[in-house]
């Protein structure tokens, strides 16, 4: 009789040992391939974010107040603009984001207003930062930016906008996006503040408003990531006047003692950053809304 002859104690182990090892190989990139997918779906929402907010001025003459993160999806008034207040955008927070958050805005994306997604790839909704003078009504009568301060040059048309045109040529706006390169902070677009700015707080959501009303816990306060949950950093660019700071940056890993300087040399490596920032800038917008025939 013959007899069959199985695999060992042995061979088995040998066997799932290398299984799991590629297994562990396929993993890891099946991991990365996810993660850029997601950071690239992102980035198109955001564009298409972008796109709306200008075809939003193109038809109202303003771009859009930003909505209350603090109201949860299906409840009322959630992704809708905030109501305006003396004909501009209101600058106090509602009490239930009071409640929550503080004097920190919850500004998010008003995205039932535009008709855009209301989330990134993550599942959290996207911050926006909106510079007055391009939100107000024509018939408050604000050509040039005057907070957190004033513009510079000013703008004092001689051809006054026609309504529903809430801004002129010559406005500028109140947000500055900075980047960094080691220990050195530029601006991405010198000396030009900007009308709006979105940002998806990324994979590790860090200061995002979430689709329920709630806030993801934020990163210490003074690092760049925080600066873009929190909306609270003043800073100035070269040729420009003293802004909202926002950052835009290469991905950065999680260190022991980082520190995101402001600007200046420093040993310490610069913390955690995964946002995805995407600006609207005044000659873009100008340009568009020339385009459209509503500014001469």
């Amino acid at each position: 009789m013959s007899r069959s002859k199985g695999f060992s104690l042995v061979e088995l182990a040998v066997a799932v040992a290398i299984i799991a090892l590629l297994l562990a190989g396929a993993l890891i990139p099946l991991s990365t391939q996810l993660e850029v997918r997601n950071v690239a779906d992102t980035q198109r929402t955001m564009e298409s974010i972008r796109e709306a907010i200008i075809g939003f001025a193109q038809a109202n003459g303003r771009l859009p107040c930003p909505a209350d993160g603090s109201i949860a999806a299906g409840a009322a008034n959630a992704g809708i603009e905030v109501p305006l207040v003396a004909n501009s955008c209101p600058t106090a927070n509602s009490a239930s984001c009071t409640a929550i958050n503080g004097a920190i805005p919850c500004w998010v994306v008003p995205w039932a207003t535009l008709g855009t997604p209301e989330t990134d790839a993550w599942g959290r909704r996207f911050s926006y930062r909106v510079s007055p003078a391009f939100a107000d009504l024509n018939a408050a009568g604000t050509w040039a930016t005057t907070t957190p301060f004033a513009q510079a040059p000013g703008c004092a048309p001689t051809q006054l906008p026609t309504a529903p045109t809430s801004f002129a040529l010559c406005t500028l706006g109140s947000i500055a996006v900075f980047t960094r390169a080691g220990g050195s902070t530029t601006a991405i677009v010198s000396g030009a503040a900007l009308p709006a700015v979105i940002v998806s707080h990324g994979k590790n959501g860090f200061g995002a408003w979430q689709p329920n009303g709630t806030r993801l816990n934020p990163i210490p306060a003074g690092n760049d990531e925080a600066a873009n949950s929190n909306g609270n950093t003043l800073a100035t660019p070269a040729g420009g006047y003293q802004s909202w700071a926002y950052y835009s940056r290469t991905p950065t890993p999680a260190a022991a003692g980082c520190v995101d300087p402001v600007p200046g040399p420093n040993a310490a490596p610069l913390c955690e950053f995964d946002d995805i920032v995407v600006m609207i800038s005044s000659s873009a917008l100008i340009a568009r809304m020339v385009a459209a025939g509503r500014l001469p």
